[in-house]
């Protein structure tokens, strides 16, 4: 049997088949990851750490090692990633090389041609998601390397263009991963990302969250903390960003119930991987969770939506040859006189 998961978007709709099972056992949510690296690990400071990274590439190399089922869940990257990518067509300039970060299996190189760029550097942490298309023939040419996003190999001004599409919001220090990469861009180069916003999945959290206060008589973090969109141009300006903009987006998807939409996740690599997560949801609160689910946010035909809030940010490296505001007080005319020229508008009755 087969249902129909609707992807519902601002200017059209997709479908997908979804897969159903009768026997839904904890151990879908089970995770083996590693216990949480020590404080302080690598380059990032212990006061940072609040995501496992290497529980994160444990989760993306065993969601693409299952090929099939992988390509079934992209349709929400790839929806995200064409809107990512219709942001860079708004710049009317030619790259010769654009760098990916978190690239996935590929799925900006799905919507790009030789008119936008000469070549497309896809870096991931994931070697096996990084791969997984590795046959496909895409417009551009592709290069491939493993790179994790918070500790960036490129050299200071040598990048045109650095695009991101659903990777960022498993980086413990965003602050630190936007110097790096205005650092590594040229003078005038871009950087366009889209990102999960803070409202992402707000429906499955709060149903966990009831879920286990009635069974367990307390909660912990199922669903990521995420960025909140009033704070991204503020770490734009703070990295050194310049003709910052920052956009929300909301894509919504039905299915059949919570127990699909959370069996989905795990295949596309977006499992939790919070230090302090737990390792385990009991089965009597997992359906408990999927009935409140179902109560609170049901549609009339028995699904269930599942909202993932996209945060889009663009911002430029200073360059000499950029536009600039004229300095404050250099008008040479004044509004309200020529407001007043004009005739001001009428008062409104009250």
């Amino acid at each position: 049997m087969q249902h129909t998961a609707m992807l519902r978007t601002g200017y059209r709709l997709l479908s997908r088949p979804l897969r159903t099972t009768t026997n839904h056992t904890a151990r879908l949510l089970y995770s083996t990851a590693p216990p949480p690296p020590p404080a302080g690990n690598k380059t990032i400071p212990a006061t940072f750490q609040v995501f496992n990274r290497e529980t994160k590439r444990l989760q993306k190399e065993r969601a693409a090692s299952n090929t099939e089922q992988s390509r079934q869940v992209d349709y929400v990257k790839d929806e995200v990633a064409f809107r990512v990518v219709d942001r860079l067509l708004d710049i009317k300039r030619e790259f010769n090389e654009v760098v990916e970060l978190g690239s996935g299996c590929g799925h900006i190189a799905k919507h790009v041609d030789m008119d936008m760029m000469k070549k497309l550097i896809m870096c991931d942490m994931s070697e096996t998601m990084l791969n997984r298309d590795k046959d496909v023939e895409y417009e551009v040419p592709v290069e491939r390397r493993i790179v994790d996003e918070e500790n960036l190999p490129f050299p200071e001004n040598s990048l045109e263009c650095v695009v991101s599409s659903l990777s960022m919001h498993w980086i413990n220090d965003l602050p630190g991963a936007m110097i790096q990469i205005q650092r590594s861009l040229k003078p005038d180069g871009v950087f366009i990302a889209g990102l999960f916003g803070g409202d992402t999945l707000f429906e499955l959290r709060t149903s966990l969250q009831l879920a286990e206060q009635d069974r367990e008589g307390g909660i912990s973090p199922r669903v990521s903390p995420m960025a909140d969109s009033r704070d991204l141009g503020s770490l734009l300006s703070r990295a050194g960003f310049t003709l910052t903009t920052v956009d929300v987006d909301e894509v919504t998807v039905n299915y059949p119930s919570a127990i699909e939409l959370m069996e989905d996740l795990r295949a596309m690599g977006e499992s939790n991987a919070v230090i302090n997560r737990r390792g385990l949801l009991k089965r009597d609160t997992m359906m408990a969770a999927a009935a409140i689910y179902k109560e609170m946010y049901g549609n009339e035909d028995g699904t269930v939506p599942a909202t993932f809030q996209i945060l889009y940010m663009i911002g430029w490296k200073p360059s000499p040859t950029q536009n600039k505001p004229l300095e404050r007080g250099s008008a040479k005319h004044s509004l309200k006189d020529r407001l007043e020229s004009e005739g001001a508008a009428p008062t409104p009755k009250s």
